[in-house]
C-alpha cells in the first residue's frame, strides 16, 4: 500500500490525511508485492483458478443477489468479476496489481465477456455517490491496514444505492493452521510493520466493524473444496451477505 518507512525523513503532522500517510509507510508498498505475486501463473494458488466464489454462485441460484450494477475490490484476474458479467451483471472491476488486470482482461477476452477493468488502489477511486447496486470484496479487506478500515467502510457507504448489497470473503480467526490469516492485533501490524499475510476476523470484530451500516443476511464459513470443483471455496475464509441500511 505505501513505500517502507524512512527515518532519515523529517516530516510534519498538520492533520489526519498526514498521519495516515505515516502509518501508510510503516507498511510495504502492496503494488508491487502483488505483481510478483501474480507474474507466476503456475503458482499451485487456489484462486488462481478462473472459477467464481461458491457463496457468489449460491447468492444468485438463491435470487439473493440480482443482475445490477456491480463494483468489484481486489477483483484480482478476474475471476468473480466475469461470473458477475455472466450473470447479466454491469461491472467495475478494480485491483493494485496491474498484473493481475492483465490476466483479468485476457481471460476477459477469452470469455467474451465485458467488464471495466482499472489497476488502482481502492482509496483512489472516484466514485459517484449511490451508483452500485453490490459491491463485492473476495479477499481484498484482510489485507487492507487497521488505520484505513474507516476509510473502507466510507467507501463501501458512498458506493453502494440503499438496500444495496456488500459480498465479502475473508480470513476467519481460529483457522490459521488451516492456512489461514494470522491472529495479530492490529497494534502489532504496526510494531511488527507487516499485515503477516493477511488479517483473521472474528465474527464478533465483523459485526462490530458493519453493524452500524449493514444487516447481516448471511454469516458463515465458507465451503471447502478441491481443486477440480468448478467453485471456489476454502473453510478458513467468511461467506458474509450483507445489506445497506439505509
Amino acid at each position: 500500500m505505501s513505500k517502507l518507512f524512512d527515518e532519515s525523513k523529517t516530516e510534519s503532522i498538520y492533520g489526519i490525511d498526514d498521519v495516515l500517510d505515516m502509518l501508510d509507510s510503516l507498511l510495504r508498498d502492496a503494488g508491487p508485492w502483488w505483481d510478483k505475486f501474480y507474474s507466476d501463473r503456475e503458482k499451485p494458488v487456489p484462486f488462481f483458478k478462473g472459477v467464481p466464489d461458491e457463496n457468489l454462485v449460491e447468492y444468485f441460484e438463491r435470487k439473493l443477489l440480482l443482475p445490477g450494477r456491480v463494483l468489484e475490490l481486489g477483483c484480482g484476474a478476474g475471476r468473480n468479476a466475469l461470473y458477475f458479467a455472466k450473470q447479466g451483471c454491469e461491472v467495475d472491476g478494480i485491483d493494485i496489481s496491474k498484473e493481475a488486470i492483465n490476466w483479468a482482461i485476457e481471460r476477459m477476452s477469452e470469455s467474451r465477456l465485458k467488464v471495466n477493468f482499472t489497476c488502482s488502489s481502492i482509496f483512489d477511486l472516484e466514485i459517484e455517490t449511490n451508483s452500485y447496486d453490490i459491491v463485492y470484496d473476495s479477499g481484498c479487506l484482510h489485507h487492507v491496514p487497521p488505520h484505513r478500515r474507516m476509510d473502507y467502510i466510507s467507501l463501501l457507504k458512498k458506493s453502494l444505492k440503499p438496500g444495496g448489497f456488500f459480498g465479502l470473503t475473508c480470513f476467519a480467526s481460529g483457522c490459521q493452521d488451516q492456512g489461514g490469516g494470522s491472529e495479530i492485533s492490529d497494534w502489532e501490524v504496526y510494531r511488527e510493520r507487516s499485515l503477516k499475510g493477511g488479517l483473521a476476523f472474528s465474527e464478533e470484530k465483523l459485526k462490530k466493524l458493519f453493524c452500524n451500516d449493514f444487516k447481516v443476511i448471511e454469516l458463515r464459513k465458507m465451503q471447502e473444496l478441491g481443486q477440480e470443483a468448478k467453485v471456489f471455496g476454502k473453510s478458513f475464509l467468511w461467506a458474509v451477505l450483507l445489506k445497506k441500511i439505509s
